[in-house]
């Protein structure tokens, strides 16, 4: 079953709800997903799709999550790959001896905010419940990378430091990459005070700042999805797709740490190569 929300496509299987975005979709050598809170076995304030670890929950409950998830949105569990997420604009290229780790098996890095591959079946995770997670897709050099955006990833560049990355590894050119902007906190909800609205308007990777508006409260409302657009953009890439879903606002369909005061699971999105390139 399916039905647009927003700028996506909420898909079902077996009950379990999940987001698409139309680009992705169409790109038949990738496959995709973003999780939401519904459809797992989690209970209380992890009710019921919790796919965090490190939450509270009890890791039988994640795992069972994670098979619920995968088989729905077509994933196989053993190809996953995670890492902690730490606000920082570190990226790591992992490959097939990788796939488990983060999932099946303990994390063997920290501090890594995005992840790039160019091999078939590793299926690279991005965690958010607010924070802004990030796909890329090289339909060149069929090669991939996920980002992890909160406020402190996105004033610090981390949607132009995965181009790079992917330019050094792959050779991907930025006019070429596809970049899809997941569920997350939207302009709508997203108030800051001063001192955060400042970084935003003092960032060298914003070329304007019309992603930062005053309020009459003397707070600011900030656009993580067009702040990141317009630090793609002035990186080269040309093709962005915003899902333009906010995650407190649609906090009965999404996590949204906002909306639980952190009381909350956690959320992924995944994309993996399907085959290797001909």
């Amino acid at each position: 079953m399916e039905n647009n929300i927003e700028n996506m496509i909420l898909c079902e299987k077996d009950e379990i709800p999940f987001l698409q975005l139309p680009s992705f979709q169409k790109q038949k050598w990738l496959h995709h997903a973003f999780a939401t809170r519904l459809g797992g076995v989690s209970t209380g304030i992890f009710s019921t799709m919790n796919l965090g670890f490190n939450r509270g929950d009890s890791d039988a409950n994640v795992l069972e999550n994670y098979r619920r998830f995968c088989a729905a949105a077509g994933f196989d569990l053993q190809d996953l790959v995670a890492t902690a997420q730490t606000h920082q604009t570190n990226l790591l290229r992992v490959g097939a001896k990788d796939r488990g780790a983060g999932i099946l098996r303990p994390k063997p890095w920290h501090d890594i905010d995005g992840l790039v591959t160019n091999e078939p079946h590793v299926a690279l995770c991005v965690y958010g419940a607010d924070c802004v997670p990030m796909l890329f897709a090289d339909p060149v050099h069929h090669a991939i990378g996920v980002a992890h955006a909160g406020w402190r990833g996105t004033v610090a560049g981390i949607a132009a430091a995965t181009v790079a990355k992917m330019k050094r590894e792959f050779g991907t050119q930025a006019g070429d990459l596809l970049v899809g902007i997941g569920p997350s906190i939207g302009p709508c909800c997203f108030e800051v005070d001063t001192p955060v609205a400042e970084k935003f308007l003092s960032c060298p990777f914003l070329p304007v700042k019309t992603c930062v508006v005053k309020k009459d409260n003397g707070k600011w409302n900030i656009d993580l999805w067009e702040a990141n657009a317009q630090i793609l953009r002035k990186a080269g890439v040309c093709h962005i797709e915003k899902g333009m879903i906010c995650t407190k606002c649609h906090s009965d369909l999404l996590w949204s740490h906002r909306a639980t005061g952190g009381k909350r699971g956690g959320m992924c999105g995944i994309l993996c190569i399907e085959e290797a390139a001909q």
